[in-house]
């Protein structure tokens, strides 16, 4: 299995990768004199009015607000057990993120459903944001952990794209065949994704990272205006080529064969290889220390309250764990 590749960059280096034009384009963080890239959290400032008269609670909580926020907390503590519980834990060796790119429209979405387990096909049409979804996995006694970004609006955030494709371990670009300018998106931004990784690895030898190229909607063969020679002529052979659809479930199987290999994950990552539980089934099997049986077909799970981690969380990924200086030793005084 391949391990992870742990890199660690300085401040200003990765800051220098996430800038554009050499302007940082985050917020909240700033040098100090000692060279290292500390967040400052903006505070809250609350201003009373010039009476002096404090608002009620029905006055500063309107009541959806309040009902909205009591019904988040309350979904919140269902799971809030799952949050600090070992059971979900995994190694870092056993934790991927894969970051899935595209232009609108080209199926992104449906092949993240797929790959999660869902059936059907939604027809219609709708914009997706930004979406995170993580999976457990339990294999062969161990934990592995899939983390899912579709990174849909990202392309008019430049900044935030870089920052993507640093924390991302396997890249899966998607494109529609019925749409030619899908597919120059993804040849851009696969040579992004080569030009960032290239200058975050400090390692000699230049190993590329995992790319996927998915060209989707293979059903709508009548419509098709980019076609295989075409494709194999842009990519050559620096990243791996897949003829799926995502409606038809088409040549899905192998794509998400080669997404487990590249990523140095078990095959059983595989939808069709593993079942399907719920994360308290998911928590209760990994809890049974003593039930080797319970454990010995491969399931996965997929996680109710994922979101994605946080910009400084991202950054302390890209630059690697902080450490700390050794104190300097003080010379015994030789006036005695």
């Amino acid at each position: 299995m391949m391990p992870a590749e742990s890199t660690q960059v300085t401040a200003a280096e990765c800051m220098a990768l996430l800038s554009a034009g050499g302007t940082a384009a985050f917020s909240g963080c700033g040098y100090h004199t000692d060279g290292h890239l500390r967040w400052a959290p903006k505070s809250r400032v609350v201003r009373s009015s010039s009476t002096g008269k404090r608002l009620s609670s029905a006055e500063g909580h309107p009541r959806g607000s309040l009902d909205t926020c009591l019904g988040a907390q309350l979904h919140k503590s269902k799971y809030a057990r799952f949050e600090s519980d070992g059971a979900l834990s995994v190694k870092t060796s056993h934790h991927r993120r894969v970051v899935v790119l595209g232009a609108p429209r080209v199926g992104k979405t449906a092949i993240v459903r797929r790959f999660l387990g869902e059936q059907g096909f939604q027809e219609e049409y709708e914009p997706t944001s930004e979406d995170f979804h993580s999976k457990l996995y339990h294999i062969r006694g161990e934990r592995y952990q899939l983390d899912i970004l579709d990174a849909s609006k990202e392309r008019d955030f430049p900044a935030r794209r870089r920052l993507t494709i640093l924390t991302g371990d396997i890249f899966l670009l998607v494109f529609s065949v019925t749409d030619s300018e899908s597919f120059s998106e993804v040849c851009s931004l696969r040579q992004e994704i080569l030009t960032a990784k290239a200058k975050l690895s400090k390692t000699k030898e230049n190993r590329q990272p995992p790319i996927i190229i998915c060209a989707n909607k293979t059903d709508l063969a009548s419509s098709r205006t980019v076609h295989p020679p075409q494709i194999r002529q842009s990519i050559r052979d620096d990243s791996v080529h897949f003829e799926v659809s995502a409606k038809d479930c088409a040549n899905l199987e192998a794509m998400f064969e080669a997404l487990a290999v590249l990523g140095g994950l078990p095959s059983e990552t595989r939808p069709s290889l593993h079942r399907d539980i719920s994360i308290n089934t998911y928590q209760a099997l990994s809890s049974r220390k003593r039930n080797k049986r319970s454990m010995d077909e491969p399931c996965g799970a997929v996680h109710p309250l994922a979101r994605r981690p946080s910009f400084g969380s991202d950054l302390r990924r890209v630059m690697g764990p902080s450490v700390p200086k050794k104190p300097t030793p003080i010379e015994r005084c030789q006036i005695q």
